[in-house]
């Protein structure tokens, strides 16, 4: 594999085909990424936490589950998943998030903005961004209370997620930018994308 490497605190954006298997690793352990699917032919269509919990009748995603649109229509399936804890409740961190939270720390446009930016050249206003599947985070939920918490990664250096793509999407891909998610500190993120031989199947 022949990462391509996303700085810290940043996001891209790119296309992804029918069959391509995207794998994003913690290269350095301890690192959130926020992940969002879109149709490529209809970027209204979207990821959806609620379709996916809904269909996968789970909330604690990983390998064997798909990630399913806001049209019902499977996108993504997570084929191979060596960390086995993300995070598909919470939104991805903004300007108002660091507002609410870190009042004592500099704003920053987080991956909410990142994503905003990497995604425009795709037709993506920021308004059609979705609650992200937050790779890695680790968001435990209180099972008498409901209550969330926001504790670091348990993702080691070298961990990583595969999803195979269930029809053309457009990814959104981030380094998380929020202080609580990624433990305080910030590193960045690798992704590749396998693409099948031609023929084969």
């Amino acid at each position: 594999m022949n990462p391509n490497r996303i700085a810290p605190r940043s996001g891209v954006a790119f296309r992804l085909e029918e069959g391509e298997i995207l794998t994003v690793v913690d290269p350095q352990g301890g690192q959130v990424s926020d992940l969002l699917a879109f149709n490529a032919n209809d970027v209204r269509e979207v990821i959806s936490n609620g379709r996916t919990f809904d269909y996968e009748e789970t909330i604690s995603l990983g390998q064997g589950n798909r990630l399913w649109s806001n049209r019902s229509k499977p996108m993504l399936e997570i084929v191979e998943d060596t960390v086995g804890r993300h995070d598909f409740l919470l939104t991805p961190c903004s300007e108002a998030t660091f507002r609410h939270f870190y009042a004592d720390k500099p704003v920053h446009r987080g991956c909410f903005g990142n994503l905003a930016e990497a995604l425009a050249p795709y037709g993506v206003e920021a308004d059609m961004i979705p609650t992200a599947f937050n790779l890695f985070m680790n968001v435990p939920v209180d099972g008498a209370t409901g209550r969330l918490a926001v504790e670091p990664p348990v993702s080691k250096p070298g961990d990583h997620i595969s999803m195979r793509a269930l029809s053309p999407l457009i990814i959104g891909l981030t380094a998380c930018s929020a202080y609580d998610s990624c433990g305080g500190t910030f590193k960045p993120i690798d992704y590749a994308i396998d693409r099948p031989t031609a023929g084969v199947t």
